[in-house]
């Protein structure tokens, strides 16, 4: 018999149009999970090779692993777009995961912000970053625990990044909008407590994504597959870890961050 231990479950994956977003939603799926697929954009899955739309993402999805799965669009850093797509997701039922991986160092007119961003960035790059990460992060999450907190029951699982550890020469925005949506995740996992609901983060390091791979020099030496953890992380290997916080070996584990990066970053939490 397959093990589905989340048959019968719902899920809302943000951000899972491409990349590690979808990996995301293929790990639950392929645990039985019920799935709303959130993009801000229609075409997003196109941008970078790794699709054509939300729609077709979500059939192909659906038709893989024999559960339902729909689209759903918005913007998340504003609040009523963020109670429209629960509203959506929940016609497939009661939410029973959260994984929040939309975001990104995306700056206002697209691309990243500036490398010097510790002081040279502009108003507007600060403002699309720190709203992108941090303030996509509390919104989804307070809409979504309320209804939690209700039945007694749930898993909410943020995606924020190494980056969040440390100084860092570049990418300070970012990397402080992370840290921020790391310790937001604490605070929920202490007032979530008492209604039977966990919060964890996963902080993945550089990833095979299609974003990654087309947006910057990447050195050959590290897209070894396997035989050294001198690498970039494979997809799947970032994704396997919402099983861990969404499945049954994750059900006594709140407040935690998982760090998967190969050793990269050894910093203490």
């Amino acid at each position: 018999m397959t093990n589905l231990p989340l048959q019968g479950k719902v899920a809302l994956v943000t951000g899972a149009g491409r990349g590690l977003g979808r990996a995301f939603a293929e790990t639950l799926a392929g645990l039985g999970c019920d799935l709303a697929i959130h993009g801000m954009r229609e075409n997003g899955p196109a941008e970078y090779d790794e699709g054509t739309t939300l729609t077709d993402t979500a059939a192909q999805i659906a038709a893989q692993y024999n559960i339902r799965a729909i689209p759903v669009l918005g913007d998340l850093t504003r609040m009523d777009h963020v109670e429209r797509v629960v509203a959506t997701a929940e016609t497939l039922g009661p939410l029973h995961v959260l994984v929040h991986n939309a975001g990104g160092d995306i700056a206002a007119a697209g691309g990243k912000p500036d490398p010097n961003d510790a002081i040279m960035v502009k108003e507007e790059d600060v403002r699309s970053v720190l709203e992108r990460n941090l303030l996509s992060t509390i919104f989804v999450c307070q809409v979504i625990a309320r209804g939690m907190m209700e039945r007694k029951a749930g898993r909410i699982v943020t995606i924020s990044s190494i980056a969040a550890y440390g100084g860092r020469t570049n990418g300070a925005i970012y990397a402080t909008s992370k840290a921020g949506a790391i310790h937001y995740t604490r605070c929920l996992a202490a007032q979530l407590r008492p209604y039977n609901v966990t919060a964890n983060s996963i902080a993945p390091g550089d990833t095979r994504t299609g974003r990654f791979m087309n947006t910057r020099a990447v050195d050959p030496n590290r897209l070894a597959e396997g035989g050294t953890l001198d690498r970039i992380a494979l997809v799947d290997e970032v994704a396997r870890a919402v099983a861990l916080f969404a499945g049954p070996m994750g059900e006594f584990v709140t407040g935690q961050v998982l760090r998967v990066d190969g050793g990269t970053q050894l910093m203490p939490a």
